[in-house]
């Protein structure tokens, strides 16, 4: 795995650098060589924070933790890591199971399959406005994130409140 630890507005100790890759060599038994892993570590108002990505096979795993030190922080990020991937494993193994696939004959031959968790789906009729008034109704709403047209771009974007209290915006690459 491809080990990558920035320091944001901080330098990281090689210590700290080498017992993150330690703690993360545990993880090269799920990920190929080729895997990247990205860990940041950040420092605000006395709180350490450990944020590790992990992308693999177009799936990314990603824990953020804070704690007093990095090290704690660091062994609770690899803890909820460690749910994401076996929660994704164990989703897998289900689907692969015999009898996991219900497969009925329809008048055209298709197969469906069956579902095994249920969506709820919701429509609304998009109208286009500002991420200021997106981060207004979603606040309205009480919701944690808000799906808008952005009236300037006339492209689905969605707005979400961070845990830091700040808001983020996530637009289509162009």
């Amino acid at each position: 795995m491809k080990l990558t630890v920035y320091g944001k507005q901080l330098t990281v100790r090689e210590s700290l650098k080498l017992l993150i890759e330690k703690k993360l060599s545990k993880f090269d038994k799920f990920f190929g060589q080729d895997t990247e892993a990205d860990v940041t570590c950040k420092a605000r108002k006395g709180v350490k924070i450990i944020e590790i990505t992990i992308v693999y096979g177009g799936t990314t795993f990603r824990s953020e933790e804070e704690s007093d030190t990095f090290i704690t922080a660091l062994d609770r990020a690899i803890e909820g890591l460690e749910r994401q991937i076996r929660k994704n494993k164990t989703r897998l193994e289900k689907i692969m199971k015999k009898g996991a696939f219900v497969i009925e004959e329809d008048d055209d031959d298709e197969f469906i399959e069956e579902e095994e968790f249920s969506i709820r789906e919701k429509t609304y009729p998009p109208k286009p406005m500002s991420a200021k008034e997106a981060i207004l109704q979603m606040n309205l709403l009480g919701h944690a994130f808000f799906v808008f047209l952005n009236d300037e771009s006339n492209e689905t974007c969605v707005v979400y409140k961070r845990k830091d209290g700040g808001y983020g915006l996530i637009v289509p690459e162009r």
